[in-house]
């Protein structure tokens, strides 16, 4: 069946300037699905850049390597938003959000990685929380077989992170408490092996 885009106008409140925004929805998708999608990249993009911050700090393997795990995670968000033709809002500057709690998010999060190593380990643990979480809700929120599927390989990724996070907060002598999950979630997350994730 061919494609019907339509175009919705809005005034962007987000943006540097007060101009209109041309935002792409597909009609194969429900406004929710895009608004999930496009809200996704940014958050995996926010872990991303925590990260990268948290490296140059510290210098700490588990940084490093999830960084770049994140980044497959934003590329696999961008796939499907170009299949669907929706719009990415999100920025190539790191450590710059479009989406202003998300920009807030950040900023709180890398002033606590500032702090110490373990709290920058503990701000790992926090991200991958929350993305477990919200992964949930966009799993239950589309009908498409190909989004949630990503979502799910994304999911598994998260849950691999909180491993490691978790592993890493033990051997430095701290524990995380949940904040999104829950906490028999969380026990669950942590006493499993690492699984492996693939589209």
């Amino acid at each position: 069946m061919k494609k019907i885009l339509f175009v919705l106008l809005v005034v962007s409140i987000l943006g540097c300037d007060d101009s209109d925004e041309v935002i792409i929805i597909s009609d194969e998708l429900s406004i929710q699905e895009v608004e999930d999608l496009q809200f996704l990249k940014e958050e995996e993009k926010l872990a991303r850049d925590v990260y990268l911050f948290s490296n140059d700090m510290y210098q700490y393997n588990v940084f490093n390597n999830i960084s770049k795990s994140e980044q497959s995670h934003m590329d696999q968000v961008t796939l499907i938003l170009d299949k669907y033709e929706i719009q990415d809002l999100s920025y190539d500057e790191r450590g710059k959000f479009n989406n202003q709690v998300l920009q807030k998010l950040y900023d709180d999060l890398v002033s606590q990685s500032s702090i110490s190593l373990e709290e920058a380990v503990k701000v790992g643990a926090t991200i991958e929380d929350l993305d477990i979480n919200d992964l949930d809700s966009f799993i239950v929120d589309t009908d498409h077989e190909d989004i949630e599927a990503m979502y799910k390989v994304l999911n598994c990724g998260s849950r691999n992170h909180m491993r490691a996070f978790s592993k890493n907060l033990t051997n430095l002598g701290e524990e995380y408490e949940p904040q999104f999950i829950s906490l028999e979630k969380y026990i669950l997350i942590i006493d499993s092996t690492s699984e492996k994730c693939n589209l």
